[in-house]
């Protein structure tokens, strides 16, 4: 991210898809005594690590698999021609993939279009969405116990 100050963002998460504030320290630990041997980066800059949140993100082509049956917000880099003429932001449904293609179901109509063809691409914050994170930090709660 640009501006007056440089500031070197990441997310992360463990393969389960959880994260909490001790990781992201640990993290960010680890990714400061690798810049401060490495340099990999000129001029100065602060670094943010954080997790992803619940109305995450979608960068990978898996993501759409993952999050299947969730809704999302999509942005093309290009129009794409529709019944209702051209649009390139859509909300939807993640339907998953078909090869490279991400499907998502807007109202009655399916929708796909390929997966480089995405500006950006993040999960709604619906109850759905909110009550599988339950879940999730429940069962990762008990198996800390």
């Amino acid at each position: 991210m640009g501006g007056a100050s440089k500031t070197l963002q990441i997310m992360a998460e463990r393969p389960d898809g959880s994260m909490d504030v001790e990781g992201c320290t640990t993290l960010s630990h680890a990714l400061l005594d690798f810049i401060e041997t490495q340099d990999p980066m000129e001029g100065d800059y602060e670094i943010e690590v954080s997790s992803p949140g619940i109305d995450r993100p979608l960068t990978r082509l898996g993501d759409f698999n993952r999050w299947k049956g969730h809704e999302a917000k999509i942005e093309l880099n290009a129009p794409l021609p529709t019944a209702n003429g051209e649009r390139k932001r859509f909300r939807g449904r993640l339907e998953g993939l078909d090869g490279n293609d991400v499907v998502i179901a807007a109202g009655e109509n399916k929708i796909q279009f390929p997966f480089h063809d995405i500006v950006e691409a993040k999960l709604v914050l619906t109850d759905k969405l909110i009550q599988e994170d339950l879940k999730g930090r429940k069962a990762q709660n008990q198996e800390r116990v």
